[in-house]
């Protein structure tokens, strides 16, 4: 059987997409039961990939609408950069370094507003976090997890929560783009060399759902809670280093009108695809069938 392309999977992961926020109020209830026993999570914070440009990445993004929030710096020199999709979604860019060349995706990150449950569920349910919860740089919480290989190294999973103070906190209401081409980040794909255990340790380990909104799409796996986002699992060759994410936008014909007056170019159809500079895939799809439960940003 020939598997669908990449960008076939983004239009069939759109029309999924828009069913959930359909379907999300009359699933939420029976998944917030059987997740009573896992604690939920808010949805993905951030993903973060390493770029071989920061500057050329950040005036990218700009032209997407998307605003740099702020920057950490170590002897006038920028290691992290943070690029607001909403006000509690990030990208965050990382410069290549001569010790860190390779770009690409780097890792996800998962919002939690009780950090410590979560950290104390993986820890009763034999799942060993690389430390003890922790403030990060930018002022939040932050731990870390070990998860399956990815090209050729683990998958780094972070979560964070936001706390008062910190830069994410503090920047609520700012830098937010009017003209954003996407307005909410809903899934992200990850390459896995092993996509079958990924997927294992993703339902077993982190209690994440298979997405029942679709049954013939079964490495599509829904976040613990009802924030009805997701993460997309596919083989290596399908992606390699580089990263696909999914956002929704409030008017997509805006949204192409934008990117042409930009001149910047993308695949228009059900779904709108950009590459950014370094090859990571952005695909933007209606944000149809919101309702007050679909936890939109």
């Amino acid at each position: 059987m020939t598997r669908p392309s990449l960008h076939a999977r983004a239009r069939l992961l759109a029309c999924i997409v828009s069913l959930a926020l359909v379907s999300l109020f009359f699933t939420s209830s029976s998944k917030a039961q059987s997740a009573a026993q896992t604690p939920a999570l808010n949805g993905i914070a951030h993903i973060a990939i390493r770029v071989h440009n920061l500057d050329g990445s950040r005036d990218f993004y700009k032209k997407l609408g998307f605003d740099e929030a702020f920057a950490l710096s170590k002897n006038g020199a920028v290691y992290q950069s943070f690029i607001k999709l909403n006000d509690r979604q990030f990208i965050e860019l990382y410069p290549v370094t001569a010790k860190d060349s390779a770009v690409g995706f780097l890792h996800l990150c998962f919002e939690s507003d009780n950090l410590q449950a979560v950290y104390d569920d993986y820890i009763a349910r034999g799942v060993t976090p690389n430390f003890k919860i922790r403030k990060a740089g930018a002022g939040n919480l932050l731990f870390t997890l070990k998860g399956p290989l990815q090209v050729d190294l683990p998958q780094n999973i972070e979560y964070t929560q936001y706390m008062p103070g910190s830069r994410h906190y503090n920047d609520r209401g700012q830098n937010l783009g009017a003209d954003r081409v996407g307005t909410k980040l809903v899934s992200v794909t990850l390459a896995m060399q092993d996509p079958a255990a990924a997927r294992a340790f993703y339902l077993n380990k982190l209690k994440f759902t298979p997405d029942a909104r679709y049954k013939g799409w079964h490495n599509l796996l829904d976040l613990p809670g009802d924030s009805g986002e997701m993460v997309e699992i596919v083989p290596v060759a399908k992606l390699g280093a580089k990263s696909s994410i999914l956002l929704t936008s409030p008017d997509i014909r805006k949204t192409g009108e934008l990117l042409q007056s930009k001149g910047i170019d993308f695949t228009d159809g059900d779904t709108l695809t950009v590459t950014d500079p370094d090859g990571n895939l952005i695909h933007i799809i209606p944000q149809s069938g919101a309702s007050a439960h679909n936890n939109m940003r």
